[in-house]
């Protein structure tokens, strides 16, 4: 097959790719959502479950979507069109890219908005806000932070400004400069959270919650919001690792690289759960608070504890990067797209769907004051704008994704082309990579889109 190029350049190396898959993998998944969903049920064992679903489910499928970024060496949408036509297959599986492209959009619309609290966040414990505040306090500033449509605007607007202006300096001058200070910064500050945790003497009990398993805390409902979760948090589905792949280096064994980038993003998850239970426990805080564990749980500890205004600040700043590096990758292959199939100058396209994303967060911010009493009832439940946006990418977009992207990898593609891909630095892990993909990959995934759509409930199967 003829090599294809391009436009937006190559990584300059494996490790600029590395970084940066593994900055758009990190974000608040693994520091917001992992320790609350983890305290949510149970602790150890359902960290064994959520680990064993990254690599049977989530690495296949980030290996999939970076075979058919390299393959076709253009946007999402276009190297789905490309790859099927090459396949002779229907030009129909191109709507896999679009898919990828509009969710990875929607994601970045809601998501932006979280990220403006951790700014908000950052400020408030520079100023010593959270110093011997009690749980009135803590609550009635989150309360007033989400109350305030032009506060969560103003913090939404610079923060969709941080991420364009990364993506409009292009591939090695903008996404990777950026994730190779980035990348190294966040985990410095895990590191340093870390080892002050090991110094509140509570840092074992928060070690024992994470690793040691008790299954009798288990539900089945625990097992699907772990297969959720692992696929979640590392990017896949939204077009960022497909995108992410087209740039990637022709020699680069891609197995190898994919379970490094898994690898970095567990580990990060990890270190975040030892960075926080050992905080929770100290003050005697309850590890199954839920959403609300970094927003309104952590600042009660950090007003408590001795160095609490630098410690609270150091925290919420790695959330602040963590959201920074995910939020570029999110961005990047709907701009991809539009100087791809529409010639558009990158800085032009970047302002563009930037712009878009801004207007689309404005559901999100007012469905927390204004828009409040405006739901949407499916089934017997109701949603906010923000619940249901967050509800359809998260639990019904980035499975279906998923699924037809293990689907178009295991059995579209020929064998002989996909292993092309792989035999490019080295074919380790094919035959079993090949396994997981046709066939357990798409099963759980399939599971998953039953499940949180309600058409049928495994759960009491």
């Amino acid at each position: 097959m003829l090599k294809r190029v391009s436009i937006h350049g190559n990584w300059s190396s494996r490790m600029g790719f590395v970084l940066a898959a593994t900055g758009a993998a990190v974000g608040l998944g693994n520091i917001w959502k992992f320790p609350y969903i983890t305290g949510e049920n149970g602790g150890g064992a359902f960290v064994l479950v959520y680990l064993a679903c990254v690599v049977a489910v989530g690495l296949p499928v980030m290996i999939a979507e970076m075979v058919l970024g390299r393959r076709g060496r253009r946007n999402p949408i276009g190297t789905m069109k490309l790859l099927s036509e090459e396949e002779s297959r229907s030009s129909a599986w191109r709507f896999v890219g679009w898919l990828g492209v509009a969710t990875g959009m929607l994601i970045l619309s809601y998501y932006s908005v979280v990220a403006g609290w951790t700014l908000s966040y950052t400020v408030e414990s520079i100023s010593g806000a959270f110093r011997d505040a009690g749980p009135e306090e803590v609550g009635a500033m989150f309360s007033g932070l989400l109350a305030s449509p032009l506060t969560l605007l103003a913090w939404h607007t610079l923060f969709m400004g941080m991420t364009v202006f990364v993506v409009a300096r292009g591939v090695q001058h903008g996404l990777e400069a950026a994730v190779r200070y980035l990348m190294p910064v966040l985990l410095v500050l895990l590191l340093v959270l870390v080892g002050y945790a090991m110094t509140t003497g509570h840092f074992m009990e928060g070690v024992h919650f994470l690793f040691d398993p008790d299954f009798s805390k288990l539900t089945p409902a625990a097992f699907m919001i772990a297969l959720g979760q692992a696929f979640f948090t590392l990017s896949i589905g939204m077009g960022a690792i497909m995108a992410y792949g087209a740039y990637l280096p022709e020699d680069t064994a891609i197995a190898p690289t994919a379970a490094t980038v898994v690898a970095a993003d567990t580990t990060v998850a990890l270190l975040a759960g030892l960075a926080i239970f050992p905080l929770v426990f100290a003050n005697g805080l309850n590890p199954g608070e839920g959403p609300g564990l970094i927003f309104q749980t952590l600042p009660l500890a950090f007003g408590m504890m001795p160095g609490g205004v630098v410690f609270g600040t150091l925290f919420f700043l790695l959330l602040v990067v963590a959201a920074w590096t995910s939020a570029i990758g999110l961005i990047e292959p709907a701009v991809a797209y539009l100087v791809e199939s529409r010639s558009m100058p990158r800085r032009r396209a970047a302002l563009l769907i930037g712009g878009s994303i801004w207007l689309l967060g404005f559901a999100t911010v007012f469905s927390f004051n204004v828009w409040s009493d405006l739901t949407v009832s499916i089934g017997d439940r109701a949603f906010t704008m923000f619940d249901g946006v967050e509800f359809f990418t998260s639990n019904i977009a980035l499975p279906l994704g998923g699924l037809l992207i293990a689907v178009f990898a295991g059995w579209v593609m020929s064998k002989g082309s996909t292993l092309d891909e792989f035999e490019r630095g080295a074919s380790t892990g094919y035959a079993t990579w090949r396994l997981l993909v046709r066939w357990v990959a798409p099963a759980a995934l399939l599971i998953v889109f039953l499940q949180v759509t309600g058409l049928v409930d495994i759960t009491n199967l």
